[in-house]
């Protein structure tokens, strides 16, 4: 079986790879784009691997595109374990129509809902308004809506979802969550299909859209979701850029639906430099940065492994994609 993966995940899980599959040949792609197979310099065209792991690591060094735009040139591979858990991206779709199968990352999952749940608690609570008071020496009160007194709506419940509501439900929160399948689990108040979201948005003081992003999906929240938020709400974009309408978000935005908008995702990045949602006062904007925690690689490193072993043994994949998240 021979294997593709980055040179530093390699470097990193060489020997425990050794303990689940021992015979297995190793081609390692560099940052510069470069293939080596038994430390020589190799083309696409002379390996052929039945398995291909786009680790975590290829989105912090910048590899990412290229490589997953190479696994799809790849046409033996069997197994694509991506470190993404979104799969817009049109390699994902070669390689699921030429028939290989393709597991989504989740190690980003534990700082996402992290950075979800720390954006929205810094906006409910009045944190601001007393870093103002303190700033100019006033003794006020500043009286506050319990977070546990709020309702929140997660758009989307695959690996993202769970970790935010697990983090969320803790304080009390009454939880919506909008989703193809209609099981739930503890966590859940009640589910929803997509079709029905205009019914719970009145009614939500946080909105997370954590949805991937597809023909359904594309511009979800456009001027009739904005319509139907609940003034003052809060809206959380950590999907996909282009699950929101930005025009429609800025009109929104004025009448206060949302009265805040926190942006991790755009439809164009990086966002240029010109772009109104810098200097809004109502929009919190970051560079695509809520799945940048330090502990993706450890993660990323056991989940891929704990599918090799799976996949070597012939067991179920985990967070295995179907077609329909590619638009097959």
């Amino acid at each position: 079986m021979q294997i593709l993966m980055t040179k530093t995940s390699y470097e990193r899980v060489r020997a425990r790879l050794a303990t689940i599959a021992p015979d297995a040949d190793i081609v390692t792609h560099s940052p510069d784009g470069t293939l080596h197979q038994d430390g020589q310099p190799v083309t696409l065209a002379q390996i052929e691997p039945q398995v291909a792991w786009i680790g975590v690591d290829s989105a912090y060094d910048g590899s990412l595109f290229a490589l997953t735009r190479l696994v799809a040139e790849a046409p033996a591979a069997r197994w694509v374990q991506s470190a993404t858990a979104g799969l817009d991206l049109p390699p994902y779709k070669t390689m699921m129509a030429r028939g290989s199968r393709l597991t989504k990352g989740n190690a980003q999952a534990v700082p996402i809902a992290e950075y979800v749940v720390g954006q929205a608690i810094s906006l409910i609570l009045p944190l601001t308004e007393q870093a103002v008071l303190q700033k100019d020496h006033v003794w006020r009160r500043t009286p506050y809506r319990e977070i546990g007194n709020t309702r929140w709506v997660l758009v989307g419940y695959g690996n993202i979802g769970p970790a935010i509501a697990q983090r969320i439900k803790p304080f009390g929160v009454d939880l919506t969550v909008v989703r193809r399948a209609p099981a739930g689990d503890d966590l859940i108040d009640r589910v929803v299909s997509l079709a029905d979201l205009p019914t719970v948005l009145p009614e939500a003081d946080v909105v997370v859209l954590a949805c991937s992003l597809n023909d359904q999906t594309r511009n979800l929240a456009n001027a009739a979701f904005f319509q139907a938020l609940k003034p003052g709400a809060i809206l959380i974009n950590i999907g996909r850029g282009a699950l929101v309408d930005e025009e429609a978000l800025r009109e929104g935005l004025a009448r206060n639906q949302p009265a805040h908008a926190v942006l991790d995702v755009f439809t164009a990045e990086p966002l240029p430099a010109d772009s109104w949602f810098w200097d809004h006062p109502q929009v919190r904007v970051s560079a695509h940065t809520s799945p940048m925690g330090d502990g993706n690689i450890a993660r990323g490193d056991d989940f891929f492994l704990a599918n090799l072993k799976r996949f070597v043994s012939g067991e179920p994949l985990l967070n295995e994609a179907d077609k329909s998240e590619v638009g097959l």
